[in-house]
């Protein structure tokens, strides 16, 4: 019989200062670990960017969305909403032949759709996607990946509001990775030093 896998805790980076173990695993992680994943952000251009990437990254490696981002970025007009928003069918063809980005013809819709869902918001997406945060306390650190949730009641509303106003590839998993990425919930690993950082 096989010995169970022990729960991923914290690792040590190159500088030796523990983070979580998924950082560790490339040097693309580590600065995206380090610098932005989960430190608050606001404002409704990067958050409708953070959603639009995590729509792209439904089914594939986050890894494959961090190398392509700026080829995201160039090809979306760096997430401006209102440009998305005007985006027409010929915006779609360009994005379809570029392989510098992931070419899915529903996930370009999908964010195309979403600029103008966007621009409808009866409040900014930055101050809807924050209405959904916990508040500090509201549960224990993890303290392993294992421990970490996929979506959470939080994310099944925020998806259900998102919805609502029209979005699309935005399903509760989808939106917990962009609350995660957002900084509005803290899913650093006990012991990490991004934890309190």
């Amino acid at each position: 019989m096989s010995e169970p896998t022990p729960p991923r805790g914290p690792r040590p980076g190159p500088d030796g200062r523990l983070r979580c173990p998924w950082a560790v695993s490339a040097p693309d992680y580590l600065d995206y670990h380090d610098a932005e994943w989960g430190c608050p952000i606001r404002g409704d251009r990067e958050i409708f960017e953070r959603l639009s990437l995590e729509a792209f990254q439904s089914g594939l490696s986050w890894l494959t969305i961090l190398r392509k981002r700026e080829n995201f970025r160039k090809a979306f007009a760096r997430f401006e909403i209102s440009a998305v928003a005007g985006f027409g069918p010929a915006d779609e063809e360009r994005l379809l032949a570029d392989a510098g980005i992931v070419r899915n013809k529903a996930k370009i819709s999908a964010v195309i759709n979403n600029a103008r869902a966007v621009l409808e918001l009866p409040v900014g997406l930055s101050d809807l996607v924050w209405s959904y945060a916990e508040k500090p306390g509201d549960r224990p650190a993890p303290q392993s990946v294992e421990e970490l949730p996929g979506l959470t009641p939080a994310s099944k509303a925020l998806s259900k509001e998102l919805k609502k106003h029209g979005f699309a590839f935005t399903g509760p998993t989808t939106a917990y990775a962009t609350m995660q990425a957002c900084g509005i919930v803290n899913d650093h690993l006990a012991g990490c030093f991004r934890r309190d950082g």
